[in-house]
């Protein structure tokens, strides 16, 4: 009798190879879940705009869902994120870089108030956002320089984020809180208050806020221009890593009365270590393919462009489905490299 287990076994591998050359070219849709989550700030701020506007075209892309959810700060969904439980999330660079390295490898002038998260991934840098110092339009204080001995707000309990900006401005003059008479304010809001109601010199806001129309229609108000010269610069750099500076042209907002060196620091879409590749490069895409959608969602995304996406100025290292997408893209380069294996190297 002829054994027919050889045929049996050629028959069974081929049957096998079939299958997986049919569904070959549908392997990303099967392997992407139905929905993933963007872990943000609460529905109002620039943050949950951001999200949203993402989360319309990734999941306008298809096949896979994006869905948005609130939380009161980052510090409550970022342990959440770094353990999995949320795909996505929109942070800060200097939140995330306090985060990443945690308050044992980090801490500025003593403080840091995020919860180590040494899984999170940066999955693509998006747009700055941009604050300085604020003070009334008729005020004698010309340069950054000349807040020494002045009346500036700060402590911000409720609103540690300014805490970490003004001190960085400071620094940018070479000077330190010490420098300065400190009138506490709980939150960003009250320290306009107190320079409107005249209880404070210098105080700081972000830059075309409602709260700066409110205030400049009240008494009238315009933003220092910091020192952007390359000390000013490195001031700022080895203060706070994630800061930088950029000049805004004068008119460009309320407040910005010349040509105004500012504060800036990134958005970042981040994800976790542990997100599937194809997550990630299904996401980046569906963000890449569709960046022109994006701008009319929101004014944040005006500077969210393909060319800023990859870069070697980030405080978190890149998820490696995004490193490979940016390659493609030939948006990755040798300054990338060493960023990532130095950033890699602090949470090995």
């Amino acid at each position: 009798m002829t054994d027919l287990r050889p045929l049996m076994h050629l028959f069974v591998s081929v049957t096998a190879a079939v299958i997986i050359l049919a569904t070959s070219g549908s392997g990303q849709a099967q392997k992407l879940p139905a929905s993933t989550t963007i872990g943000t700030n609460p529905a109002g701020t620039a943050f949950y705009a951001v999200s949203a506007g993402l989360a319309k075209v990734i999941s306008g892309a298809g096949p896979m869902q994006s869905i948005v959810q609130p939380y009161t700060g980052s510090s409550t969904f970022l342990p959440l994120l770094d353990s999995g439980e949320l795909d996505f999330g929109i942070v800060n660079a200097v939140e995330m870089n306090l985060g990443y390295q945690g308050p044992a490898k980090l801490k500025i002038s003593g403080k840091n108030p995020l919860p180590h998260v040494p899984n999170t991934r940066l999955i693509m840098r998006g747009s700055p956002l941009h604050v300085s110092l604020v003070v009334r339009k008729d005020s004698p204080i010309k340069t950054v320089q000349d807040i020494k001995g002045k009346r500036v707000t700060g402590e911000y309990p409720a609103n540690i984020a300014i805490w970490f900006h003004i001190f960085t401005e400071l620094a940018n003059a070479g000077l330190t809180w010490d420098d300065v008479k400190v009138v506490p304010v709980p939150a960003v809001n009250d320290g306009v208050d107190a320079l409107i109601q005249g209880r404070a010199d210098v105080s700081n806001h972000a830059i075309g806020v409602a709260k700066i129309k409110e205030a400049d229609a009240a008494v009238g108000v315009r933003f220092l221009s910091l020192d952007c010269s390359a000390q000013g610069d490195a001031r700022v750099r080895n203060a706070v890593p994630g800061y930088y500076l950029i000049t805004l042209k004068a008119g460009s907002s309320t407040g910005i009365v010349g040509d105004t060196c500012v504060l800036a620091y990134d958005i970042y879409m981040v994800g976790h270590k542990g997100l599937s590749n194809e997550v990630v490069a299904h996401s980046l895409k569906a963000i890449w393919d569709n960046i022109d959608k994006l701008a009319p969602l929101n004014p944040q995304f005006n500077d969210w462009t393909r060319e800023r996406a990859a870069s070697a100025d980030i405080t978190i290292p890149y998820h490696p489905a995004a490193v490979q997408f940016f390659k493609e893209k030939n948006l990755w380069n040798a300054k990338l490299d060493d960023t990532q294996k130095r950033l890699l190297a602090i949470n090995p």
